[in-house]
């Protein structure tokens, strides 16, 4: 079979369930917005912007190279610095997205001799560095600390990374770090943590490891993106300045990528400190993401993201279109996105959405579920 005719049987095998970019989707035209990851509503936060203004007007539209040639500029370290100082982690290194730095982090930490132990629910960007660490993989089944310690205690390697997300993307709930940190360190194991979903959102902005007590620990590292929470580009990892040193040489896509965007780096250093300043805007957030969660029907999730179980996704599919086409935008997530196989609709709390629209726009995709699954109103 020709390739093009393997692409269009993959069309076809997909069916109604094709997924597609579509401007409609974009905040500027829709009336309710339960699908972005601009958690803080930093996204367009006029100071924000201004420092991305500076940024572009001094250094240009791009880094020109990557940053151990010449694409490191002053934004690059005040970036850093300001990342590290409102986690509370010794060092950092950005990259350009949060999918290269969860790469570049497992690819130059792995090898034949450290076992990764990855979350059944890591996110694709954890799977994709491990697969190529070269190192050999266990898949954890989702937050089992018995089975966690039964895999570190009975390995044959010297060396081991624990891979977990603080607050997982799809479900929403949390991973128990103070355990699994003390299970890493008992067992000589590096515990890394994707704050992706936790920066801005857990331990008052600060992220979930902070909260944890866990900040600066020798057996932790965390990974980050700079496009949720803080309303940019970008990615990073922190930990051990040792850490950091390794990854400027071995990182492969830190050493052979082009650096992060000026503009996006200085809107992210922006960020950081309004989140460190602004404390408000996370207790914001959670208050509409509690009452999110009260009008679904679901045991309120720890982060932004509260999640609707849906029977088929057929009806996840087009409960999302017909809530799109009122204005209501909500994330359709269905197999194989899931790592557990269950369809969901899922709505995303933001600091700047009012309470009342959000509980309105929710309680019409509960109607919406419901008019396709034939229950009663």
């Amino acid at each position: 079979m020709r390739i093009t005719e393997w692409i269009e049987s993959r069309r076809l095998a997909r069916g109604d369930l094709v997924r597609a970019t579509d401007a409609r989707r974009h905040p500027g035209a829709v009336r309710v917005d339960l699908a972005s990851n601009d958690y803080l509503g930093l996204r367009t936060d006029p100071r924000v912007l201004a420092a991305g203004r500076r940024a572009l007007d001094r250094y240009g539209a791009g880094a020109g190279a990557s940053r151990v040639v010449t694409g490191t500029a002053p934004v690059h370290d005040a970036l850093e610095h300001t990342l590290a100082t409102l986690t509370g982690q010794p060092a950092c290194l950005v990259f350009s997205s949060g999918y290269t730095a969860n790469v570049g982090l497992l690819t130059a930490l792995g090898d034949p001799d450290t076992l990764i132990v990855s979350d059944a629910h890591a996110h694709a960007s954890l799977i994709d560095g491990a697969r190529l660490s070269r190192s050999p993989v266990v898949v954890c089944p989702h937050a089992d600390l018995a089975a966690l310690e039964r895999l570190l205690r009975e390995r044959a390697q010297p060396r081991a990374l624990v891979v977990v997300e603080s607050l997982y993307s799809v479900g929403g709930d949390a991973a128990d770090l103070r355990a699994t940190a003390a299970l890493c360190a008992r067992y000589d194991a590096l515990l890394v943590v994707d704050e992706a979903h936790g920066i801005g959102v857990a331990g008052a902005g600060r992220g979930a490891v902070h909260a944890a007590g866990l900040a600066g620990a020798e057996h932790v590292a965390v990974t980050a993106t700079l496009s949720k929470s803080l309303g940019a580009q970008g990615g990073a990892v922190l930990g051990a300045p040792a850490l950091r040193e390794h990854l400027v040489n071995t990182a492969r896509t830190f050493v052979f990528d082009t650096g992060l965007a000026p503009a996006a780096a200085a809107a992210a250093t922006e960020a950081s400190r309004i989140v460190a300043a602004e404390p408000e805007r996370v207790a914001a957030l959670h208050r509409t993401a509690e009452v999110v969660a009260s009008v679904i029907g679901v045991p309120r999730a720890p982060g932004a993201v509260q999640s609707l179980p849906v029977a088929t996704p057929q009806i996840a599919a087009e409960a999302a279109a017909r809530l799109l086409a009122e204005g209501i935008v909500v994330g359709c997530f269905r197999p194989p996105s899931v790592p557990d196989g269950i369809s969901r609709l899922r709505f995303t709390a933001r600091a700047t959405l009012a309470p009342d629209a959000a509980a309105e726009a929710a309680a019409r995709a509960v109607a919406v579920v419901g008019e396709l699954a034939g229950v009663p109103a």
